[in-house]
Parts: structure tokens; sequence; C-alpha cells
């Protein structure tokens, strides 16, 4: 009876699914089940940002290049952000949303982080 279940085992390729299951699942086990989406960017110089006068080649200077660009209202909003994910660990992201007037210059701005202050 035990050869017959192994035979069929084997000539239906059953041992072969099994085995890529097993590979599959430390595979998966292995990754650290983490996802990071944005970019890194000088949060700590957020306060640098001054409404009416700073402009958007002062913004780039300090920050680079944002993450994403748009359009709200008609006027020009930079994005920067960095997003960490875990399966295992709480979330932590940092985003700035910056709004330029139509000369460039900075009308208004948010900036929101998970990680508590010290």
């Amino acid at each position: 009876m035990k050869i017959d279940v192994l035979y069929v085992a084997v000539s239906s390729g059953l041992l072969r699914k099994i085995a890529r299951g097993l590979v599959m699942a430390l595979f998966l086990s292995s990754i650290s089940g983490c996802a990071t989406v944005g970019h890194e960017f000088p949060a700590g110089q957020v306060s640098t940002i001054k409404i009416g006068e700073t402009t958007q080649n002062d913004v780039r200077a300090t920050f680079g290049n944002p993450w994403r660009t748009g359009i709200e209202d008609g006027l020009r909003t930079w994005t920067y952000g960095i997003y960490h994910y875990s399966l295992f660990d709480d979330a932590s992201t940092e985003d700035l949303l910056i709004r330029f007037d139509k000369r460039g210059v900075v009308t208004s701005f948010v900036f929101n982080t998970t990680k508590r202050s010290k």
C-alpha cells in the first residue's frame, strides 16, 4: 500500500509540487516583509522654509528634486516623502508637501511624520 501511494505521488509530480511549495515558503519567510516607497529627504531642514520668502530654487537646493510634483488649484506642488512599511513592525512615514505661487515662492507647506519627537 505504501509503495502504491509513493508511486502515485512520484508519477503525478506531487513531490515536485511539494518541493516547490517548500522552497517558496522558505524564500518568503527569509525576506523581511518590508517595503519602502519614496526618497529620503532632510526632514530636519523643514524649519528653514519661510512662507512668502522661500523659492523653488531654495527648496531644490535644500531638499533636492521632489519625489512627486503636481498641481493644486492651478498652482505647482512638490512632495517629498519616505514611507517604510513592514509586516512585522510599525510603519514609519515622513512627508512634506509644498505649494508655490505663480512666481515660484512658497505659499504653504505641510510636514507630517509618524516619528515621535524626543
